[in-house]
């Protein structure tokens, strides 16, 4: 019968014994008469429409109500039940006698009692009810107590059993059991009710302890079980109860304070491979594995003689001890949580990463923390334990490490103390353990010790870099490791004895000046006197260096320079490595400064391959080309110096031209290059490591101590490690910082706007290649589709210069020719010389073709030129020649064009630092005049948002340089959708 909300009511709460599930709670709301009592007219009500009478509820309701409605049985088997069952169906089923689902039933009652608990708990002050036989919700009233009840138990043991029963009291009054009205409504914890009146407990009391004497006086324990009893009944309760009786056993309630034991234990996590001892004879193993298995830290406490683990449930514990054949005793102690967990916070304080009282970490990790805090856990009163029953005992004893590194004529001596305890470790074995990435070897005594990871780290590089010299395999570094002592000095983690002289290496003002050469024709600009004293400097250490200023500051006329001084030391003949469009250049800028230099040109299919005669020349000029096809030959003479120029070309290590010219042979080498880095951080790792082999390590050491973690996760702290390690044997300097005298170079970027028909044919195809790639990249995905990426984006920037580039029948023109055109008509008017460059040989024809008809004269250089010299002599020569057409391939090195004062770059490069060395055929050194540059872009094409893109997303350094390849690498599939949008 439906209440009104209008009209007065009470909500109240009925209980009532379901056939599956137990004991079940109801909401109802019940209409009140006119003296305010309950009437017969009530409804049943649920979070559906409590809100209809929220006038008459609290919040304590309402959350009663929402855990009474989880409690019915549609929502249990909507809950339980794996598809859409009827309730009758799914209890019919689950608790079927025969072939029911015990582990359902557990899971329900488990889920059940939690939801009484929580209901009971704030019942306190609200009307609860035994539900009636006929559904009468307010049968019978539940007496709801404010306080709770207390209990004892009473054990009595005698010759032949052990009696106990316990006695329940509310408000200091002894409650009558056994009854016949008492029953549970709860178990766990007890709720029980008596004589209409509802009982919670002031402590846990688990329910079933006292079922039993709701039927009975005692329970009888027979001799031949109490033992198992006792220990797991009698102990767990005099571990909740403080007040138990007992006769015929003790009780003993000893306090302690805790005592922490910190126990360390090994963790397998595959099967293990035996430490390999270091004081055996014979080689050692050749597995190469690191150990299986971690370390477990445990902590738990001594309280007297008794010891409990940390993650131990409960602040009491009680064990049984049997005396004789007889006697018990009962230890219960009081554990000090709070101070137990105060000695987890010291241990989490000190660095360990305890969860829970225990934690298992990497062995040399874990043995690292124990070297380093040992006193610090001495001296806070922990105690250090391994469990005595495993075979593998590992060293727990201080470990010491003791580097000394002095100067010696070609290298450093590494001299080191390694000990364990008593045991002395031999730097090398350490070593050879390290490199197979072994962390535990076995003493003498038996023990396991672990390289702590401290030393792992600190000491990582010298363990990786350091080399082996002579039968007695005495530890060395290169010279080139100068970065690394120092380190090792800074941090404390060495005592270095080094020359000043040395010292000075990382720093200009401690480099001595040295004369110039006599023969030397010209004047050396003071950075680049510099860089000459630099060259020599690293000469003198027998060091290699990699000569990195920006294109057009010198790097010939230096190097050019150190190599007479060379000459003039009777130190024999260098061979100079450049790609073939430079020995022109070579040859020019050696007649005019060093001209005592004698010289032989060994290029040429008709090249006299008799290397014999190169010791009758000073210097050898020769290809990357030619030094791959013949060396064979040239690796048999003996070099004073090997030069590389452009030496980016042996970026790729596993290239036929990087591994020709490691094979070469020489007392010095030099690579000179504008950009050290064009792709990754391993073109700096291939060119280092030519110049000084092993400065940065093996290739796999690299890429996982610097390539992947800058690369990869843009790890800053690694990045400035490399620099620092690399600093010394690389001397950059920039146009900014040093050739103040050089004229103004301007910069502007032109934006044209597509014709009518040049922006239609642009639209249909941009239109094309985006449904291609977007569907390719949602059935291969972004990494196999970037092949028709480019193709699709090379076709777009194409038709943004002109549409004739993929189109030869196309009629119309272009928005940025007629842009290219006029302007170029400007230019000439005003009497400028224009280097034009593009990367697309077929824009330079487009702009060919418009010269030829206007009978305008012009030099042109692309990649399949072969009069490179004669083109670059008339235009520097031929005043009335003011137009120089270069392609990017044949044009961005090598050349001196320094008569041009206007630079047009007609479509922009994937590549940034290729315009600027565009930019740089004429803004270098000799340039008297401002050199002004216009950038061509076409609006609302890829080029203007590949421009934007790159600002956006690309952080180049300096020296960072993308190309076309990596740029690709890096663009996601909402950078695709972006820029063909």
């Amino acid at each position: 019968m439906k209440v009104s909300s209008s009209q007065p009511f009470q909500i109240i709460y009925s209980l009532y014994q379901h056939e599956y599930l137990g004991y079940i709670f109801e909401s109802y709301i019940v209409h009140l008469d006119d003296k305010g009592k309950l009437t017969y007219q009530h409804q049943n009500i649920s979070s559906k429409n409590a809100r209809e009478f929220s006038k008459g509820l609290d919040a304590r309701d309402f959350e009663l109500i929402e855990l009474m409605d989880s409690m019915q049985q549609e929502a249990i088997v909507k809950k339980f039940s794996a598809k859409f069952m009827k309730p009758e169906e799914f209890f019919a089923k689950i608790y079927d006698k025969t072939k029911g689902n015990e582990l359902i039933q557990e899971q329900i009652e488990d889920y059940l009692e939690k939801r009484r608990a929580r209901i009971l708990d704030k019942m306190k002050g609200k009307q609860l009810f035994e539900m009636g036989n006929d559904g009468e919700p307010t049968w019978k009233k539940i007496e709801v107590l404010e306080k709770r009840a207390s209990i004892q138990f009473h054990f009595k043991r005698t010759e032949d059993n052990t009696n106990y029963y316990p006695s329940v009291f509310f408000q200091d009054k002894k409650l009558d059991l056994p009854n016949a009205s008492a029953y549970l409504i709860c178990k766990n914890p007890a709720w029980m009710v008596l004589n209409g009146n509802l009982y919670g407990f002031e402590k846990y009391v688990d329910g079933k302890k006292l079922i039993p004497f709701f039927t009975k006086k005692f329970v009888v324990i027979p001799k031949n079980v109490e033992e198992t009893y006792y220990n797991r009944f009698v102990a767990p309760l005099i571990a909740s109860f403080d007040d138990v009786e007992a006769n015929g056993f003790e009780i003993n309630k000893t306090a302690y304070d805790p005592h922490p034991v910190l126990t360390l234990s090994e963790l397998h996590t595959t099967q293990p491979s035996a430490a390999p001892s270091l004081f055996d004879a014979g080689p050692p193993p050749e597995d190469t594995s690191d150990e299986s298995g971690k370390i477990v830290f445990d902590l738990s406490f001594k309280y007297g003689k008794h010891r409990f683990r940390g993650d131990n449930i409960g602040p009491v514990s009680v064990t049984l001890e049997k005396q004789g054949d007889e006697g018990y005793v009962f230890h219960r102690v009081t554990r000090l949580t709070d101070v137990e967990r105060n000695f987890l916070h010291t241990l989490q304080k000190l660095g360990l990463p305890m969860k829970g009282f225990r934690v298992a970490i990497p062995k040399s990790e874990a043995f690292s923390w124990l070297n380093e805090n040992r006193v610090n856990l001495l001296n806070l009163g922990f105690e250090v334990s391994q469990p005595e029953s495993r075979d593998k005992k590992y060293f727990v004893g201080k470990a010491v490490i003791e580097v000394e590194v002095k100067e010696n004529i070609d290298w450093f001596d590494i001299h080191a103390k390694i000990k364990f305890g008593e045991f002395e470790i031999p730097f090398k074995e350490l070593r050879k353990l390290i490199m197979r990435r072994k962390v535990e070897f076995k003493l003498p005594n038996g023990e396991i010790a672990i390289i702590p990871e401290a030393w792992l780290t600190k000491y990582a590089d010298l363990f990786s870099l350091s080399e082996t010299d002579g039968d007695n395999e005495k530890p060395v570094l290169r010279k080139h490791h100068l970065n690394l002592v120092k380190e090792l000095e800074e941090g404390n983690l060495a005592k270095v004895q080094l020359s000043e002289k040395l010292r000075s290496l990382t720093s200009f003002s401690g480099i001595k000046d040295y004369p110039l050469p006599t023969g030397f024709k010209g004047e050396l600009r003071p950075y680049q006197k510099a860089g000459f004293n630099w060259l020599r400097f690293l000469h003198e250490y027998k060091l290699g260096g990699c000569l990195a200023d920006d294109m057009g500051l010198g790097k010939t006329v230096q190097t050019l320079t150190m190599l007479l001084a060379e000459k003039d030391a009777g130190a024999g003949t260098s061979l100079l490595v450049m790609p073939t469009s430079l020995i022109y250049n070579w040859e020019m800028e050696a007649s005019k400064f060093t001209p005592d230099l004698r010289i032989l040109n060994y290029t040429g299919t008709l090249r006299n391959k008799d290397i014999s005669r190169f010791e009758k020349y000073d210097l050898i000029l020769t290809s990357y080309g030619i030094t791959r096809l013949d060396i064979e030959l040239l690796q048999q003479f003996y070099f004073n110096y090997i030069i590389l120029d452009e030496s980016q070309v042996i970026k790729n290590p596993t290239s036929n031209i990087s591994k020709a010219v490691r094979e070469l042979k020489s007392r010095h080498k030099l690579v000179l290059t504008g950009t050290p880095i064009e792709n990754t951080t391993l073109d700096l790792w291939s060119q280092m490591s030519f110049i000084n082999p092993g400065i940065l390590g093996p290739q796999t050491y690299f890429r996982n101590e610097y390539q992947n973690p800058i690369e990869k996760k843009n790890d800053e702290s690694r990045s400035r490690k490399l620099h620092a390690v690399i600093k010394p044997f690389i001397l950059r300097r920039h146009k900014s910082q040093v050739a103040t005298e050089l004229p103004e170079k301007v910069e502007n970027v032109q934006y044209s706007t597509m014709t009518p028909e040049q922006e239609k044919r642009y639209e249909e195809v941009k239109s094309v290649y985006r449904e291609k790639i977007f569907n390719l990249i949602e059935t291969e995905g972004l990494g196999n589709s970037r092949f028709m990426i480019l193709e699709g984006l090379t076709k777009l920037r194409q038709l943004a210069n002109h549409p004739r580039m993929i189109e030869q029948g196309y009629q119309g023109d272009s928005g940025k020719h007629e842009d290219i055109t006029h302007m170029l008509e400007n230019a000439l008017a005003e009497g400028h010389k224009v280097l034009v460059f593009s990367q697309f040989v077929k824009h330079l024809d487009i702009v060919r073709q418009y010269l030829k008809a206007k009978k305008i004269d012009f030099a042109y250089l692309d990649g399949s030129s072969t009069d490179r010299k004669e083109q670059v002599d008339r235009f520097n020569k031929t005043e009335n020649l003011k137009i120089f057409l270069i392609s990017i391939k044949a044009g961005g090195l090598g050349l001196n064009l320094t008569e041009a004062d206007y630079v047009f770059i007609l479509d922009p490069w994937w590549n940034p630092a290729v315009e600027a060395q565009a930019v740089d055929r004429a803004h270098r050194i000799g340039q008297k005049k401002k050199v002004f540059t216009y950038k061509f872009i076409t609006r609302n094409t890829v080029e203007e948002k590949i421009l934007m893109l790159q600002q956006r997303k690309l952080k180049l350094t300096t020296e960072l340089i993308t190309t076309e390849e990596s740029f690709m690498k890096q663009l996601s599939k909402e950078d695709i959708m972006q820029m063909l949008a």
